[in-house]
């Protein structure tokens, strides 16, 4: 196809695979019926571009044209699963890694790595990203990081695993295109769980791998034939409508995010004893976003072209302050998870048993940006007057992001 504009190619990338419907229908078939001009060597078929259908399991034609536009996406090879988890478990399958260098980030993804271990018959270590890197390490590195938004230099963490004989996978969740593309920064995989951003409306479990070749592909859809971890047909056909907007959607979500963050920001700067908005001075201690960490050897903007992720973290001055604000707003739901178009606000220590006790995880979503900061002004005064106990903060590795 003709080098296109993004909107046009979310909404055109995937013609050569479209029938008499405009709005795809939802495939709910398991097995499809022989035609007469099947190939009379199933060795010809190729499942990325399949000539026939056979089974749901190997490829049905909306899970193919979902892949065909997140390829698109990333100038390269998707391949669709029924959710980040298992995206990410297939990822481990198919490198197998001797090491796995990984530092924070998603406690699910660690937990995941615990499962693949189980299942084989020699130790894989865990090691840090900052550890010396040998030959069949893979770097699992995760930009921008859960649950703060900072990002990490992917170009740094490429050169250094592969300079040892090693793969990256790089977990882009937080900043999916247009924001930024890993693999022109040297990722060997990028993992979605498109549960978030990509699917966008809260609907959905999916997650997504992108290669750069066939070749690579190929060999995941092997895998994913006999794993059985294939999408689902309703969630194929949900993703499929979400990524139609997807360049409405993220850019918008990007702005206000980094509009709300630097206001948030400016409320760290308040004196003690005095006050700014009505909000008292002390009570907003810090703010986690990509824009606003230490650019000293590292500046996100380089990596991030499309603007800055759209989730980020707060830490208030207090535990009992960071667990009462989400029950104070109105326009912020109170919930897990994020990327979706309503903006989401969660006490971080309800699902991460690591997290700091005064952490409060911002997803933002697409509505107006003077109504979720007034929402949020209203809502820290409401529990400015809470006197709760001095958190503990849980230090951020800081070198981690300096790269």
């Amino acid at each position: 196809m003709a080098d296109i504009g993004l909107g046009t190619s979310l909404l055109h990338v995937d013609d050569p695979w479209a029938d008499v419907h405009v709005a795809p229908a939802i495939a709910v078939t398991s097995t499809y019926r022989a035609v007469e001009n099947e190939p009379s060597d199933w060795s010809d078929w190729n499942p990325e571009n399949p000539s026939t259908l056979v089974y749901s399991r190997y490829t049905q034609n909306v899970s193919t044209r979902v892949e065909k536009i997140i390829g698109a996406l990333h100038e390269g090879h998707a391949i669709t699963y029924a959710s980040g988890l298992a995206a990410s478990y297939a990822a481990l399958v198919y490198l197998r890694p001797k090491r796995i260098a990984i530092t924070g980030g998603y406690h699910g993804v660690h937990t995941t790595i615990g499962v693949y271990k189980q299942s084989r018959d020699v130790d894989v270590p865990i090691i840090d990203l900052d550890d010396d890197f040998q030959e069949g390490d893979i770097a699992w590195v995760e930009t921008p990081l859960n649950p703060t938004g900072e990002a990490r230099d992917i170009q740094y963490y490429a050169d250094k695993v592969h300079g040892a004989g090693g793969k990256l996978i790089v977990d882009a969740t937080f900043a999916p295109p247009p924001l930024q593309n890993p693999l022109k920064w040297g990722a060997d995989l990028v993992l979605h769980s498109a549960t978030k951003y990509l699917g966008g409306h809260s609907d959905i479990l999916s997650g997504v791998l992108v290669v750069k070749t066939a070749e690579e592909w190929r060999k995941l859809w092997d895998h994913r034939t006999f794993l059985g971890n294939t999408m689902g047909s309703l969630e194929s056909w949900l993703l499929l409508r979400s990524l139609r907007t997807l360049h409405l959607r993220i850019p918008r979500q990007s702005q206000t995010a980094t509009a709300l963050a630097t206001w948030l920001h400016e409320l760290t700067t308040i004196p003690k004893g005095q006050s700014m908005y009505g909000i008292p001075g002390g009570l907003v201690v810090r703010v986690h976003h990509a824009s606003l960490q230490d650019k000293t050897k590292f500046d996100p903007a380089t990596q991030l072209t499309g603007g800055y992720g759209a989730t980020f973290a707060i830490t208030l001055a207090g535990a009992a302050e960071a667990k009462m604000l989400p029950s104070r707003l109105h326009y912020w739901i109170t919930a897990t998870s994020l990327g979706g178009v309503e903006s989401l606000i969660e006490y971080r220590l309800r699902t991460d048993p690591g997290s700091d006790p005064c952490l409060l995880r911002l997803s933002v979503g697409v509505e107006d940006l003077k109504d979720l900061k007034n929402d949020l002004t209203q809502g820290l005064i409401a529990v400015a007057s809470l006197v709760g106990p001095p958190c503990h903060h849980v230090p951020l590795d800081l070198a981690i992001l300096q790269h």
